[in-house]
């Protein structure tokens, strides 16, 4: 496993994530060293659909996308539909696209990213309900367990969870990716 250490990592999730898309990655980021990070719309504590009570360290307006070395989207169909929505949270995607830092995205996460405006040109995958969303956004949808695509990792469901868990670390100790674009 590639080692993360002294890099970290924006986990934005508000109510209703999906549980295991938030616990799995945020264990393999921080496994391999990471320190993890939880920005959400409101301060306080955040409950997945089911029942995992998370505390937000940051809110997504007082975040700056400078301070992180990548991203992590969880999906859940409730937090997809939130969290694009929020203002301060769809800039702080747009900024961490425009700095080039690799992103992990799975299930309904990509929701977010039609709203930041970052899919032209990229291929990705998703939960399927979304395949529509994507592509009218721009991007190529592939049915596939995971995608990488210049720093933008995706999969579809929590089943794909151990090849996006280990393709989010991967590219987080890669850094950078010059394809990775707003």
């Amino acid at each position: 496993m590639a080692d993360l250490t002294g890099k970290k990592v924006a986990f934005l999730a508000t109510n209703g994530f999906e549980d295991s898309e938030l616990t799995g990655p945020w264990g393999a980021v921080t496994d391999a060293g990471a320190q993890a990070i939880l920005i959400s719309p409101e301060s306080g504590s955040i409950k997945g659909k089911n029942g995992h009570e998370v505390t937000v360290d940051i809110t997504s307006g007082a975040a700056s996308s400078s301070d992180f070395d990548g991203l992590v989207l969880p999906g859940g169909v409730v937090n997809g539909d939130h969290l694009r929505m929020d203002t301060a949270s769809v800039a702080f995607v747009r900024d961490i696209f425009g700095q080039h830092k690799p992103v992990g995205v799975i299930c309904h996460g990509g929701w977010i990213l039609t709203e930041a405006d970052v899919l032209k040109g990229r291929t990705i995958t998703s939960y399927p309900s979304l395949r529509t969303d994507l592509t009218n956004a721009g991007a190529t949808w592939v049915d596939e367990e995971v995608v990488v695509d210049a720093g933008l990792v995706s999969s579809r469901t929590p089943n794909d969870l151990p090849a996006f868990n280990s393709k989010v670390v991967e590219e987080l100790a890669e850094g950078e990716h010059r394809g990775q674009q707003a």
